[in-house]
């Protein structure tokens, strides 16, 4: 979820990631926001609204709370804020958002590894892209940041390029995985409604996640 700013020449999309949780720290933050703020603006993407061409510019931050309480996550009202639990374990073992073009999700730890792209797939989610239906990417290159673990692609980016595909190491190793500007142009920025030159991407869901191991904050 974000706030997006038109001016002349820029549409400028403003996120602020913030975690929590007992596996959560400083330095998960800063790489979590340097992944997504890198990821998304690597394709220097452009669109076109009302006859003009716009470049497309992500500014995303990212901060550890660890004072934080479900209150804030109940109750918050701005746009860019967008909060995610990181822990050790995960419900079916795996990274989520709370649904789609939300601002509330659940990290699990080892997917967040250097170079993961973890980050920045869920941050399109919150945008509002879901996974692409045909989930065998074969003959086509580098894959999307929306395509998930499983994905059947080129040996070249998967965990092992010797498997076959489809067997074990024969699917998506996600660091592959880049933005690209058909991932931007699938945000339609171009409908979106303005108001003072302002508009917002996504919706709140603001659901707290509690803690897995005590059922408590």
């Amino acid at each position: 979820m974000g706030i997006v700013e038109l001016t002349d020449t820029t549409l400028l999309i403003s996120s602020h990631i913030i975690i929590y949780g007992s596996a959560a720290n400083e330095a998960l933050a800063e790489r979590i926001g340097r992944e997504i703020h890198t990821m998304w603006n690597e394709p220097q993407a452009r669109i076109q609204r009302k006859g003009h061409l716009f470049t497309v510019r992500f500014q995303v931050t990212a901060q550890y709370r660890a004072d934080i309480r479900p209150e804030e996550v109940l109750g918050n009202d701005d746009p860019r804020n967008n909060y995610f639990r990181v822990e050790p374990e995960a419900a079916g073992n795996i990274s989520f958002v709370d649904g789609l073009g939300c601002n509330t999700g659940y990290f699990l730890l080892e997917n967040l590894y250097e170079g993961s792209t973890t980050a920045a797939h869920e941050y399109g989610h919150t945008l509002g892209l879901p996974h692409p239906h045909n989930v065998d990417y074969r003959g086509k290159g580098v894959p999307g940041i929306m395509y998930p673990r499983g994905t059947w692609v080129d040996p070249a980016f998967q965990y092992d390029p010797q498997q076959l595909p489809g067997k074990k190491g024969g699917t998506l190793y996600p660091i592959h995985r880049r933005v690209r500007q058909e991932d931007i142009d699938d945000l339609k920025l171009h409908r979106l409604p303005f108001h003072d030159g302002h508009a917002v991407l996504g919706e709140f869901s603001s659901i707290w996640h509690p803690s897995p191991f005590t059922g408590e904050e």
